[in-house]
């Protein structure tokens, strides 16, 4: 894991440092829906590696974005969920799809040939 740098020149950077691998918002796009075992996520989040969602997990887990509930149960598991100070990443989330939906709504107008699966703007209303 990559430690946290100390200075920033502007607040995108520091955005970019929490959110700024292709993981990252998809993996806190599923969490939006609430809590989630990592089987599930790996599922959800489609081309991931199960080493890739550990280290994606384990990072937003030390910067406080997430968090992780062990339940001792039998089988044990883990849920991951959305901490509830990091919920004000949800609009950011919300931003970041409306922009790529506008995105993808130009290349159609282009004529590139694009398609989007899903969309759902209520989850990111806070």
């Amino acid at each position: 894991m990559n430690e946290p740098q100390n200075h920033y020149t502007n607040g995108v950077l520091m955005t970019l440092a929490v959110m700024g691998t292709k993981w990252k918002p998809l993996i806190l796009c599923h969490l939006v829906d609430g809590p989630q075992r990592p089987a599930d996520l790996k599922r959800a989040v489609q081309g991931i590696s199960s080493k890739v969602l550990t280290d994606q997990l384990r990072e937003l887990e030390r910067d406080g974005i997430i968090t992780r509930t062990i339940f001792n149960e039998v089988p044990p598991h883990v849920e991951y969920a959305i901490s509830e100070y990091r919920q004000s990443l949800v609009p950011v989330l919300g931003v970041m799809a409306n922009w790529g939906e506008a995105r993808i709504d130009f290349l159609k107008q282009s004529g590139v040939a694009v398609d989007l699966t899903y969309t759902d703007h209520e989850k990111y209303e806070l």
